[in-house]
């Protein structure tokens, strides 16, 4: 097996779009329908947002990609280095209908097996393309476009890499301005701008999650007007995002003098991370990198307080395949790229999360972030 080395020239969203069609018969599906979201831009590089306005791209074999999309879009399709069928539609939202008809008819599916994304598509797409095909079957393809999207080639992860430096510069930039006097949203603010500073696409991954002191022990806490004290642990986990790939990192930081509990914890979560990046390589299962983390922390007596996965996919979205949890047999292979993030979190009081992005590699793995991960003391 090798991982493709694709730049992002004219040739990649054809030969990715070859390999859908390859795959769709052992799905057993005759085409793909996606509405706006990653595997559409993946597939396509083209870019459209969620909104009133629906926007289908339908893919089948021996047939261009046909594409149901608002007259004033048109202008996205000039100098595609793929083939592409339009069917426009004007403001008026009863002439839809026959823009999608069109496109269904055109390409045969009026009893086709459609794969669809079942967690992306919305109800107003899936009205439209039922009523076009009433007598297809709409099937998930979550499997098939993960299988597509799992394994990276060498401009996707050049792209995630440059992301992963992009964050861990922003953050280096961001440390000076951490106060005891500064509230817990000014440094997400503050953080958010020194991302954009630091190069990020201005659609940043997620809003970073800035927690300190019993907030840190909410793995996804929004960021409060609760300043920042003496004695928190502060967790900031953030990303960056680069030609459309992500980064996602968190780190924790001490304010003032580390309770001797706390300096514990943040050791076990240390080992516990560094134990699951030792264990990932080609071959290893995601739960057995989840497992590496969760007894390291379980057999120190602190396993209930670890309440989330070891780690998730990403990519072009901060969360994908694969998933590093328990129970989940696949195995990995070179060019799957995602997170390594144990946690503990001790209820009302404090918590640490360790974070790092890995990609696997043909040799082992390579840690795309390299931000020290010891608990550092900041005041």
């Amino acid at each position: 097996m090798h991982i493709p080395n694709h730049n992002p020239s004219a040739d990649i969203f054809a030969t990715r779009q070859n390999h859908l069609i390859q795959a769709l018969p052992t799905a057993n599906l005759h085409a793909l329908a996606l509405n706006p979201g990653a595997s559409l831009t993946y597939l396509t590089g083209l870019h459209f947002h969620l909104s009133e306005r629906p926007v289908v791209a339908i893919f089948s074999p021996e047939k261009p990609v046909h594409l149901i999309l608002p007259e004033l879009e048109q202008a996205k399709l000039l100098d595609l280095s793929y083939p592409v069928k339009a069917f426009p539609y004007g403001e008026d939202p009863q002439h839809w209908g026959k823009s999608f008809r069109s496109a269904v008819l055109t390409a045969g599916l009026g009893s086709a097996r459609i794969g669809v994304e079942p967690r992306q598509l919305r109800l107003l797409e899936y009205r439209l393309l039922a009523q076009a095909a009433d007598k297809g079957d709409f099937i998930s393809a979550e499997n098939t476009l993960a299988s597509l999207r799992m394994i990276k080639d060498s401009f996707e992860i050049n792209a995630m890499r440059k992301a992963a430096q992009i964050a861990q510069n922003a953050l280096t930039a961001t440390l000076p301005h951490i106060r005891l006097s500064i509230s817990e949203h000014d440094l997400a603010s503050e953080l958010t701008l020194q991302l954009l500073r630091a190069g990020s696409d201005g659609e940043i991954p997620f809003a970073p999650i800035v927690s300190a002191g019993p907030n840190s022990a909410n793995p996804h806490a929004s960021p409060s007007d609760r300043l920042l004290q003496a004695g928190d642990l502060l967790v900031l986990d953030f990303g960056a995002s680069y030609q459309g790939y992500i980064s996602d990192i968190t780190r924790t930081f001490a304010l003032g003098e580390i309770d001797p509990e706390y300096a514990h914890i943040a050791q076990l979560v240390l080992e516990a991370n560094t134990a699951a990046r030792n264990l990932a390589r080609p071959g290893i299962t995601a739960h057995a990198v989840d497992q590496a983390a969760r007894s390291t922390i379980a057999h120190a007596g602190y396993g209930e307080y670890f309440t989330h996965r070891t780690g998730h996919g990403i990519g072009m979205e901060s969360h994908e395949e694969p998933y590093i949890r328990q129970g989940n047999d696949l195995v990995l292979q070179p060019g799957m790229a995602f997170t390594i993030e144990p946690g503990i979190y001790l209820p009302q009081r404090n918590g640490v999360r360790i974070e790092d992005d890995v990609v696997i590699t043909f040799n082992g793995l390579e840690s795309l972030t390299d931000f020290p991960r010891e608990v550092i003391c900041l005041l």
